[in-house]
């Protein structure tokens, strides 16, 4: 059986801190720091979010 490039399933793009980066090509690098960029953003919202409740909570027992 034989499988064509557009049949083989995307390969998930994925990144490990401290990973060896000297493989990569530079648009795989730029994947890679554009979703590192969206997790950033991820994370700030996050923080944001935990933040706004915990104010929220301390506020109540004021």
């Amino acid at each position: 059986m034989s499988f064509f490039e557009e049949d083989r399933p995307a390969r998930k793009i994925a990144h490990e801190i401290g990973s060896d980066l000297s493989l990569l090509s530079v648009d795989e690098l730029a994947a890679r720091i554009d979703l590192l960029r969206a997790e950033i953003e991820r994370l700030e919202a996050e923080k944001l979010k935990k933040g706004a409740s915990r104010s929220a909570a301390e506020n109540l027992f004021r």
